[in-house]
């Protein structure tokens, strides 16, 4: 079960790569976003994050080839120099439901608890605002004691919308 945060908006840093489910490897964003890791000032903690921003209607009609922005990024208090081809996103404000997970990486069971088990039944849609894995210090990879917090963007199900 999730905990429910709303939070305030966040500025990141980091590098995006455009990517979808068909060919999915976030590890060469990884690569790039690592060795100039340093030399990003104002970062609000260690912790890295992974941000998935999804074309709205994204989880509508599932197709595996249809393209998103996969980001590797920091969390700053404000911007001042960046990397060479680095971006930077505000986050908007809003309502997470947010998952501790413990496992690897490469597991993808979690993903389809949330969106084929948990989401159906909660009362709440998916947002049209990042998604976030916070990466913090007990973040490992692809070792199955990995553990870190999944955050999927998440509104009130309008009510009287269902079909009958």
């Amino acid at each position: 079960m999730p905990v429910l945060k709303t939070v305030g908006a966040k500025t990141i840093v980091g590098i995006m790569r455009p990517m979808c489910f068909a060919r999915f490897d976030p590890s060469e964003v990884w690569k790039s976003f690592m060795p100039n890791l340093s030399l990003i000032a104002q970062r609000t903690s260690s912790d890295l994050l992974s941000v998935a921003v999804y074309p709205q209607g994204f989880f509508e009609v599932f197709d595996a080839e249809k393209e998103f922005e996969k980001w590797a990024a920091v969390e700053v208090s404000g911007v001042n120099e960046i990397p060479g081809g680095w971006n930077t996103m505000i986050i908007p404000a809003g309502l997470y439901a947010v998952f501790h997970y413990k496992g690897s990486s490469t597991d993808s069971t979690i993903f389809q608890y949330i969106f084929g088990t948990w989401m159906p039944a909660s009362g709440y849609e998916v947002d049209d605002r990042p998604h976030l894995e916070i990466l913090g210090n007990r973040y490992q990879n692809s070792d199955r004691n990995s553990e870190e917090e999944i955050w999927i963007p998440v509104r009130i199900k309008p009510t009287g919308s269902a079909a009958s």
